[in-house]
């Protein structure tokens, strides 16, 4: 009963907490996801043939990061650049989620508040505790 009790002030103190985790638990039920023991959840799209990154890989990616509400709030698809970036240096969930890929392929990524920027937020657009959502396409491992 207490463990009841504390999820449930800690879902009225945390805005979104919630509602997240209901995005989370309706994405690990779509065909083909895959959630891991971190909370992520990886969903192929369009598998890839070539290799899979490390940990320690730099990637090139075209990606688009949604709330869950559907508001974009970062897109690589209108640049004319890939963008590239070290998987050592980005949200766990980007290090843990890229890594399933295979170069070629696509992936939706939902991923959990503590795997992306936590109770911190990032900037105006990600509140705090938020549970993001990207669509993610590797095109290359430099």
């Amino acid at each position: 009963m207490k463990k009841i009790c504390v999820a449930i002030a800690l879902a009225l103190a945390i805005p979104g907490l919630a509602a997240g985790n209901d995005v989370i638990d309706k994405a690990a039920k779509e065909k083909g996801a895959v959630k891991t023991a971190s909370g992520l959840v990886y969903i192929p799209v369009k598998e890839g043939s070539g290799d899979s990154p490390k940990a320690s890989s730099v990637v090139g990616v075209n990606y688009r990061g949604t709330l869950p509400n559907g508001k974009v709030f970062d897109s690589s698809y209108e640049s004319k650049m890939i963008p590239t970036f070290p998987l050592s240096g980005v949200i766990p969930c980007w290090t843990e989620g890229v890594q399933m890929m295979k170069v070629g392929g696509k992936a939706k990524l939902v991923c959990p508040p503590d795997l992306a920027y936590g109770s911190r937020g990032a900037g105006r657009d990600i509140p705090p505790n938020s549970t993001l959502i990207f669509e993610v396409e590797l095109l290359n491992i430099q």
